[in-house]
């Protein structure tokens, strides 16, 4: 394909991430968080992968983060922005910067969740510029 903006965004999802998907779905964006060591951890799953304690459940995020790192590929039309994200709760997650002007981004910049709906109808977390 030669342009990214044709591949179908699409949500496989399963028992261990579903919770994430839904609440996703409704707007907000979770994180695991372990209840043994007390920390955040994404992507969210059932096992922390810092302690591997089972004792784990989802938290809501404020949405809000910094870029990271990010690479544009200009092929595409509007340009594909592939970029890891460190949210304010301090887990990074690979994610899509959409909705700005690529040639403006840079690494540091504030950004808030923007939920894009896949074609099956979930929404999936991106990220815009503040």
């Amino acid at each position: 394909m030669s342009n990214l903006n044709e591949f179908k965004r699409r949500v496989v999802t399963n028992v261990e991430n579903k919770p994430f998907w839904e609440a996703a779905g409704q707007g907000r964006l979770m994180v695991g968080f372990c209840n043994a060591c007390g920390e955040n951890h994404y992507y969210p799953r059932s096992i922390c992968p810092i302690c591997y304690s089972t004792d784990t459940e989802l938290k809501e995020t404020s949405g809000l983060g910094q870029i990271y790192s990010f690479s544009v590929t200009r092929q595409a039309d509007p340009p594909h922005i592939i970029a890891y994200v460190t949210l304010n709760e301090g887990v990074t997650m690979l994610t899509n910067i959409v909705d700005c002007d690529a040639g403006a981004l840079r690494i540091g910049q504030r950004v808030r969740v923007h939920f894009v709906e896949a074609e099956d109808g979930c929404a999936i977390p991106m990220f815009a510029p503040l």
